[in-house]
């Protein structure tokens, strides 16, 4: 007798009268593209339109003044690459990321440390120190903008008290960097602890039982069991505060408006001023893709230097 090819068939709910259903790939449709337009047409209007738009201005006079638009080639980026002022913005923007990173990345492990063992206190602990996190920029920096009064501010006050000479804070260039850095670390780092508070609680808790059974102390489970657990978090945590503290801007212009003597001017209030306050909107342009630039660069190498130490 000579074999049949027959065509597989699954028991189950097919078509009416037929308890057999065909099993075939179905042809690729276009239905999930639907879900996702919309996000795409917002992306696409108002982040990679605006990102082409705006290197197009990089090669031109355009002025924010209005008047005609010329071409200029090169001469916004020669402009950016040798102005001596973009250096130091850089250079106050590297040190608020310096000194603003390692406060931000340790306070938030050492206070998700504190929560996650002070079990009765858990929800109060958890409101107090992400709190902060809520308010908005201009509340954040009236606040500390008080505090940092040289006559009337809480310091100050209690500075006096003890019997010290008070500061000028926000009013000295050696002193004003890092009284932001302060305040930004209050104010922002409810999100980088609240992402290890969740790391924590996800670290079985039968490991520690059986650490502790072995003999290992509470620092012994920080060190050995913790920490390590928590590596790929503080990767993540790492890489945001990098990128969020080298886009600072906002607290810096309202509490210093980058001063004094512009020791607190960032490259990203150095591009406001020469865009929207010296209306050169090519010259701003041009200096915003550095700095995008160099943001890409940093983040990409810290990748690189975490992976290998993972590795």
């Amino acid at each position: 007798m000579s074999e049949r090819t027959h065509t597989p068939r699954v028991q189950g709910s097919g078509t009416a009268g037929s308890g057999l259903v065909d099993v075939r790939r179905r042809p690729a449709t276009w239905t999930g593209l639907w879900y996702v337009l919309p996000f795409l047409a917002f992306y696409l209007l108002f982040l990679v339109w605006p990102a082409i738009v705006g290197l197009g201005y990089t090669f031109t006079d355009r002025s924010l003044a209005g008047g005609p638009v010329s071409f200029v080639g090169f001469d916004n980026w020669n402009e950016t690459l040798t102005d001596p002022a973009l250096y130091e913005s850089l250079w106050n923007t590297l040190v608020f990321t310096v000194l603003s990173v390692p406060v931000m990345v340790l306070l938030a492990l050492g206070l998700a440390l504190l929560t996650d063992h002070a079990r009765r206190l858990g929800w109060f602990l958890r409101l107090s120190f992400f709190a902060p996190f809520v308010l908005p920029v201009a509340v954040m920096a009236l606040m500390w903008e008080w505090m940092y009064n040289p006559s009337l501010g809480l310091f100050n006050g209690i500075l006096g008290q003890l019997g010290f000479e008070g500061s000028e804070w926000l009013f000295s260039e050696n002193t004003a960097m890092v009284s932001v850095v302060i305040a930004t670390a209050w104010w922002q780092v409810g999100f980088n602890y609240l992402l290890y508070l969740a790391a924590m609680q996800s670290i079985p808790k039968d490991v520690y039982e059986a650490a502790a059974i072995d003999g290992a102390g509470a620092w012994q489970r920080i060190g050995r069991i913790t920490l390590p657990l928590l590596a790929r978090t503080t990767v993540l945590i790492t890489v945001l505060q990098l990128i969020g503290s080298l886009r600072v801007f906002e607290q810096i212009y309202l509490m210093t408006g980058g001063g004094p003597n512009f020791a607190t001017r960032t490259v990203i209030q150095y591009i406001y001023d020469s865009g929207f306050v010296g209306l050169r909107i090519g010259l701003a342009s041009s200096m915003a893709y550095v700095f995008m630039v160099l943001i890409i660069i940093a983040s990409v190498a810290q990748f690189r230097l975490f992976s290998r130490k993972e590795g």
